[in-house]
């Protein structure tokens, strides 16, 4: 039965990168080969699936990932980050800096892979907490939630987004509710969940050596405006698309914000900006520019292969007709197929470790329950996306790099981390539930 096909697959994948940590990249391959011969493929067949899986999810992702990168890349060197945060943190007053670290964080998320957020900001968080005299959890939280449910939520982060390709989504729609959802999210699982510490239990001895971050002098920052604007403009050009298709489809300039609005196209746009806001108008050479492109392009080399091997799992299923068979079985089930996505997510994210491999499993699993069962595709994809952030522990990298972050010991990251994550992951699927009634 094509149920079992799928099972084997998924504890063969499980079994490859937790007791033999395998790759994850290689295991999908492997996996996705033996689903597709359990399934009565030949072999040749089924490299041929994965070939075709690889390739098209490569090519309508690989400039948006790489775009991505690339713009949160030249934020970080220009101070553009640097000084959306101090900004903010001026702004909003000394009382208020764990609000203003959260809008921070969300705004710089939107742009920054997560990793590369904490790189930018946590630096900040030990500067300001020293400075305003509050603990540094007491801002480190708010400020991860914020990043990681950005980073599992919204587009055109690569998790999100690929997942959006599985299920056929609208990024753009994605996007808005995926910021709709991922509000309350970090709000509940940071600033919230802050207050049930006692504010001995948020202090911590600031690593030393742990960080070398670059110290911008005020005249070398760009603006802040500009940089506010750079940040978001991706955000501003995909959303602008997405009320242009829904209000005014037939207007005059909906050909103009189809192609700005496209995702490729609005961060090809923002990256082009980017080198003169976040370089040449601060008097960077374009040799010093390219550079900072060229760090930006090889450090997500990793994240394309595992997302492109997540495609080819994808893809398997598609062509070996399991999808038929779940769409089938599912068609007269009571079982909402948001919940059901957010489960498998949720199971593969606590068993593996890897949040884009937990949500492209999850979405290939799951993606014929969209035309099954006309649930939204936009809110599958949230969906899947809350499934991935749950539970995080030791096997998951997120897990270390903010444990030695904020030099904690292993059960003080799960009670902080591993919780928090956890929050956002509910409050993401009950804001999915709540959507769905309305949509």
């Amino acid at each position: 039965m094509p149920i079992i096909s799928v099972t084997i697959g998924v504890i063969l994948l499980l079994i490859l990168m937790m007791f033999f940590k395998l790759n994850a990249f290689i295991s999908l391959i492997i996996v996705s080969l033996a689903v597709g011969v359990l399934e009565g493929m030949s072999p040749i067949e089924a490299v041929e699936s994965i070939e075709s899986g690889l390739g098209g999810t490569l090519g309508h992702l690989t400039m948006i990932i790489i775009f991505g990168g690339i713009l949160g890349k030249l934020m970080t060197d220009s101070g553009g980050a640097q000084r959306i945060a101090t900004t903010m943190i001026s702004a909003f007053g000394q009382k208020r800096t764990q609000l203003a670290a959260v809008i921070t964080a969300a705004i710089v998320g939107i742009a920054l892979f997560f990793e590369t957020g904490v790189v930018v900001l946590i630096p900040l968080v030990f500067t300001i907490a020293r400075a305003a005299r509050v603990p540094v959890l007491y801002l480190g939280m708010p400020v991860i939630a914020a990043l990681i449910t950005m980073h599992g939520f919204v587009p055109p982060h690569p998790g999100p987004t690929a997942v959006a390709n599985v299920f056929g989504a609208n990024i753009g729609l994605t996007m808005i509710l995926g910021i709709i959802v991922a509000i309350p999210a970090f709000i509940l699982a940071g600033p919230v969940y802050t207050k049930l510490f006692k504010k001995e239990a948020l202090q911590i001895d600031i690593p030393k050596g742990l960080f070398n971050p670059k110290e911008f002098k005020e005249e070398e920052l760009p603006k802040f405006g500009i940089s506010l604007f750079t940040a978001l403009l991706p955000v501003i050009l995909i959303a602008l698309q997405t009320v242009v298709e829904i209000f005014a489809p037939e207007s005059a300039i909906s050909p103009v914000t189809d192609f700005i609005g496209n995702a490729n196209v609005a961060l090809l746009i923002s990256v082009i900006v980017a080198i003169f806001t976040f370089g040449l108008n601060l008097g960077k050479k374009m040799p010093e520019i390219m550079t900072s492109l060229s760090e930006s392009v090889s450090g997500i080399g990793m994240i394309l292969l595992i997302i492109a091997g997540g495609g080819a799992f994808k893809q398997v299923l598609i062509d070996s007709h399991i999808d038929q068979y779940i769409s089938d079985l599912m068609s007269g089930s009571t079982l909402s197929p948001l919940l059901l996505t957010w489960l498998i997510a949720a199971i593969l994210r606590i068993a593996v470790g890897s949040a884009t491999v937990a949500g492209m499993t999850a979405a290939g699993i799951a993606a014929p329950l969209v035309a099954a069962t006309g649930v939204s595709s936009e809110l599958m994809v949230l969906a899947a996306g809350a499934g991935s952030v749950t539970f995080s522990h030791v096997n998951d990298a997120g897990f270390w790099i903010y444990k030695e972050y904020f030099n904690l010991s292993i059960g003080k990251t799960i009670k902080t981390w591993s919780v928090m994550v956890t929050i956002i992951s509910l409050v993401g699927l009950a804001g999915v539930l709540i959507l769905d009634m309305f949509m």
